[in-house]
């Protein structure tokens, strides 16, 4: 079971764990043992996860969710196949916990009339300077 918080916890039969060769340096332990691992986590079926932290989690998870709801997360970090399963437990549960965070509403604000004076204040100055620039008429 992996404690998300206090209501959101995640039962061991909703994560699928499956070790794999990891790619990069490593010597002959890298052709020979299976230390990367590939969490899936059903996500989209999870009786745990509210509506709201799963479209979110959707958003965040970006190309790691699979078409059918899975998160899938790969982690070949360390040579240990115990820590590497840690890693990939522990990111899971930090992306959840960024799912819960209800984002805050953005209140439209609008420009105050100081802001718009000095606005148009700037925007004749520099016309000004663009106006005075051309040919140099000589006076003859």
């Amino acid at each position: 079971m992996l404690k998300i918080t206090d209501e959101i916890t995640i039962e061991d039969w909703e994560l699928t764990e499956q070790f794999i060769r990891a790619s990069g340096p490593g010597g002959q332990n890298v052709n020979k043992v299976s230390t990367a691992v590939e969490l899936r986590f059903e996500a989209a079926r999870s009786p745990n996860l509210p509506g709201p932290v799963k479209s979110r989690l959707r958003r965040l998870s970006g190309r790691r969710w699979t078409e059918d709801g899975a998160l899938v997360l790969r982690v070949e970090d360390t040579r240990s196949q115990a820590r590497n399963r840690e890693i990939a437990r522990e990111r899971l549960a930090d992306l959840i916990r960024q799912a819960t965070v209800k984002p805050k509403r953005r209140i439209p604000t609008r420009p105050t009339l100081a802001s718009k004076r000095r606005r148009v204040d700037a925007k004749t100055r520099r016309g000004s300077v663009k106006a005075l620039r051309g040919k140099v008429v000589d006076e003859e």
